[in-house]
């Protein structure tokens, strides 16, 4: 709980504390009056009136933020032939030195990237409840073709 001091006469004690209810944190504020009574007053976090709902316990401290495992994948690819990423990845990123490779994402259709290009999907947040790409990319080359392509996903 939080305290505010008081000097000899001038107003009295006051000791808040964030409590929680079925709806959420508030602030519950404890002070004495005049008599010597404690007297509770509840307020939102904001300071406007509360009205407790349901059962009032202290909050349960914030949870850790979880620092997922990723695994990164790198392949360059020269020539012929095709890198498939799997739905699910966090980013994927295309870099094409030469020739004109194609490019499809979740069974679209294919299209041909310049050389010289460098494309990334990507998304910004992972974990549980996180954010992944859901679509499958394939990248194709043909003769001449020279590009890489990089991965990282949550294992």
């Amino acid at each position: 709980m939080g305290t505010s001091g008081s000097v000899a006469g001038s107003s009295p004690d006051v000791e808040y504390e964030v409590l929680c209810d079925d709806v959420g944190p508030f602030l519950r504020r404890y002070a004495l009056d005049d008599t010597g009574a404690l007297v509770p007053v509840d307020a939102d976090l904001d300071g406007a009136p509360y009205t407790v709902t349901g059962t009032v316990t202290r909050c349960a401290p914030p949870s850790a933020e979880v620092n997922p495992v990723l695994d990164g994948t790198l392949q360059r690819q020269t020539g012929v032939g095709t890198v498939t990423i799997p739905a699910g990845a966090r980013s994927v990123t295309l870099i094409v030195y030469s020739g004109n490779p194609t490019a499809a994402i979740g069974g679209g259709t294919a299209v041909t990237v310049a050389a010289g290009s460098s494309l990334t999907w990507a998304v910004d947040r992972g974990g549980p409840e996180g954010e992944s790409l859901q679509d499958a990319y394939v990248f194709t080359g043909i003769a001449g073709s020279d590009f890489l392509v990089s991965s990282v996903r949550e294992v």
